[in-house]
């Protein structure tokens, strides 16, 4: 099989389930934000000499793999079946997320000030994945105007921009940086 199909040229995609939508479709941007989100992680990674957080973007990857799929197949194509089409992003994965961020946090002190992105290269792309996250979320809730998504995913996503931000604050601490604090002052 071919990389190529030549079936977008004319500015359509096709969803699961073969129905055809322009490529500027609020799904299509959605699930497509997702995949901006899962390709920053992977970059993120790179960037790790953690092995602990690195294999927790790792989970995250998968994640999003999942609800990329999720995105990617309206609900209705479920109606008719027994078991959904695709396997769909379920709560266990957001409760996970939370008892990771609740951890994590258990080594970090307590937030005094805004902080602004950066800090060590991990956690530097870190950030620029959570804000990806936070697009990825802006276009789910697009579509969720429109159109019904899985019940897990507005949470999962919401909770994952929080994950993230810890992360990079965790990579800090771990790898001896410290956070960027904002300072009001040189704004001034």
């Amino acid at each position: 099989m071919k990389i190529y199909t030549k079936t977008g040229d004319t500015g359509e995609t096709a969803l699961y389930g073969s129905e055809r939508v322009p490529k500027d479709h609020l799904r299509v941007e959605a699930y497509g934000a997702v995949d901006e989100l899962n390709a920053s992680l992977g970059w993120a990674i790179t960037q790790m000499d953690d092995p602990e957080i690195s294999a927790a973007v790792a989970r995250i990857q998968n994640d999003c793999f999942l609800l990329g799929g999720d995105l990617a197949t309206p609900l209705k194509q479920d109606a008719a079946r027994e078991s959904p089409v695709v396997p769909r992003l379920a709560n266990s994965q957001t409760l996970r997320l939370e008892a990771e961020i609740d951890r994590f946090e258990e080594e970090l002190t307590p937030l005094t000030n805004f902080i602004l992105p950066g800090g060590s290269r991990a956690a530097a792309a870190l950030h620029i994945a959570r804000s990806v996250c936070r697009r990825a979320e802006r276009r789910i809730v697009s579509l969720m105007a429109f159109e019904d998504v899985g019940p897990h995913i507005e949470r999962y996503i919401n909770r994952l921009s929080d994950h993230l931000f810890v992360l990079a604050r965790l990579c800090n601490k771990r790898s001896g940086h410290q956070d960027v604090v904002w300072s009001r002052k040189t704004t001034q």
